[in-house]
């Protein structure tokens, strides 16, 4: 009788394995989109608090989900940071650390201190990225836009873990510019005249639709809003009335350390080419809700880094956070975070856990209910925690940047613990110090006061600096002081003011777009 139970039980323990291995196979494996922008700032969004911009489509992606209000971009410059999110590993680790074909070592030749350090233009093919990750969990995985890590067509997308790839190849900034020909080997041109961000909004929205319901890994890495800022006239003068509108500025740039910066929110060309990014957004959720994937599918949406303030067309302002692309600063490093999973994820709003780039990987992997890859994302933590409502630990958050940002940043490092922020500069060893709850503009230097803090915290940031072998800069022998200290004066009388007209120019009712603009004549959709 004894034999015959223990064979019931038997029987019954094989058939309850059964049909526990029968729902993990029948469980349905959410999709996941990753929209990363180029160059898209913290406060380019109306939903971060912007009155000029206006983007209802990803406000209301953010409204569903949750928007953390502590991102951080890896990188304050786009190739080191797109290459965190592919890998879950800090730049300074792989030594990515500047924007791929940037000058470093000797070939640099600009009259600076110091010569950025060399760095590695490629992601290292050894490395599983998040693609590839999701490719061996049964995903297809498809790319559209901008990649910018490596220069050989072996360094591409299809070459890193997407089966199909539109648009993606070595270019930082569209060849063509924002409408057709685009001049790009990784996508034919259609219409002519046709709006970048909305063509690969349809590119990435057709393939939505003909995937059917099998599980995608889709990257929508759009090449907006970078530089050549060019946006329809219809648009142009819609944010050109809005600029009119409101009060006018006595000035629209301050000298910042190095170059002028933007401080007015009020340019109608990247009004335009914001909106019509945010449009391509909601066209890609709006195939995602036709396909009947809305709650089978997680969306996580964020920026390659701060949004460019000085330099490259001096595009929009970041404040209250200082600096932008290329700072050190939180207007250069800090970016719009949001993660929607509706019927999934519980809406939060302004929540304020610190995370960042190389958290993406693990996150996304844990969201999906793949494995953990921890020999690969070692420099990110799963978010899934903060995201389901639950504590997540307070950790370190570091970068490193040995290189001199073209939009005036400096070779430094940097820690951040518990609303403390150390930044430690490469040209004569100084250190900063903020303390971010209580000052986010980092106008108040507290190096001095707390010489226990900054002793605290470079000890953090030197270890960390040797156990990823971070590269440094190094003494430039041609440094010439007195031609340095005359350019900086003519950053102040000449730079300045042409930079001020340029930015009043765009707003003048007769101003007249450059040739290259295909469809600057062509009607906003």
């Amino acid at each position: 009788m004894k034999n015959s139970m223990s064979l019931v039980l038997l029987v019954f323990s094989l058939m309850a394995q059964l049909v526990s291995a029968e729902t993990v196979v029948d469980e349905k494996k959410p999709n996941v989109l990753l929209i990363v922008v180029d160059d898209l700032g913290w406060k380019d969004l109306s939903v971060q608090g912007s009155s000029f911009y206006e983007t209802p489509n990803i406000d209301e992606l953010a409204a569903g989900g949750v928007r953390f209000l502590n991102g951080y971009a890896s990188c304050q410059v786009c190739s080191p940071s797109r290459a965190s999110l592919m890998t879950g590993q800090y730049p300074a680790r792989m030594n990515t650390t500047d924007w791929f074909g940037a000058k470093a070592g000797t070939d640099w030749k600009r009259n600076t201190k110091l010569l950025p350090a060399e760095y590695i233009e490629r992601l290292d093919h050894e490395r599983t990225t998040i693609a590839e990750a999701f490719q061996e969990g049964g995903y297809t995985t498809f790319f559209a836009g901008k990649w910018h890590l490596g220069k050989d067509p072996s360094d591409w997308p299809e070459h890193h873990g997407y089966d199909i790839n539109v648009g993606g190849f070595n270019k930082g900034s569209p060849p063509g510019g924002f409408f057709s020909p685009h001049n790009n080997p990784r996508m034919e041109d259609k219409d002519p005249g046709e709006y970048l961000p909305l063509r690969l909004a349809d590119e990435t929205a057709d393939f939505i639709r003909s995937n059917g319901d099998e599980p995608f890994f889709a990257t929508l890495c759009f090449y907006a809003v970078h530089a050549p800022l060019q946006t329809t006239e219809a648009l142009w003068e819609k944010y050109r009335k809005k600029a009119e509108a409101q009060p006018q500025p006595t000035s629209r740039l301050e000298i910042e350390r190095r170059r002028p910066i933007r401080v007015v929110q009020d340019n109608p060309i990247y009004g335009g080419l914001v909106e019509a990014m945010d449009t391509a957004v909601g066209r890609v959720l709006d195939a995602i809700e036709e396909a009947g994937q809305t709650e089978n599918t997680i969306v996580l949406f964020t920026s390659d880094h701060g949004g460019v303030s000085s330099g490259d067309n001096w595009a929009t302002s970041n404040l209250p956070l200082r600096g932008g692309k290329g700072y050190q600063w939180e207007g250069g490093l800090r970016v719009p975070f949001i993660v929607s999973w509706p019927g999934n994820i519980e809406p939060m709003i302004n929540l304020d856990t610190p995370v960042i780039g190389t958290d993406v990987y693990p996150t996304l992997l844990e969201l999906a209910g793949l494995p953990a890859r921890f020999e690969e994302h070692v420099d990110g933590e799963s978010i899934a925690p903060v995201l389901r409502g639950e504590s997540f630990p307070e950790r370190s958050l570091f970068w490193h940047y040995p290189h001199y940002g073209n939009q005036g940043g400096d070779p430094s490092s940097v820690v951040q613990f518990k609303d403390w922020k150390l930044i430690h500069y490469h040209e004569g060893d100084p250190d900063e110090l903020f303390y971010l709850a209580d000052d986010p503009m980092e106008s108040r230097d507290l190096a001095q006061r707390y010489p226990d803090k900054v002793r605290e915290l470079r000890e953090l940031l030197d270890k960390w600096l040797l156990d990823v072998d971070a590269q440094f800069p190094t003494e430039n022998p041609n440094f010439d002081k007195e031609a340095f200290a005359k350019s900086q004066v003519r950053k102040v009388e000449v730079e300045l003011p042409k930079r001020e007209k340029e930015a009043a120019a765009i707003l003048h009712p007769d101003y007249e777009p450059e040739t290259s603009w295909w469809g600057s004549k062509v009607k906003a959709d």
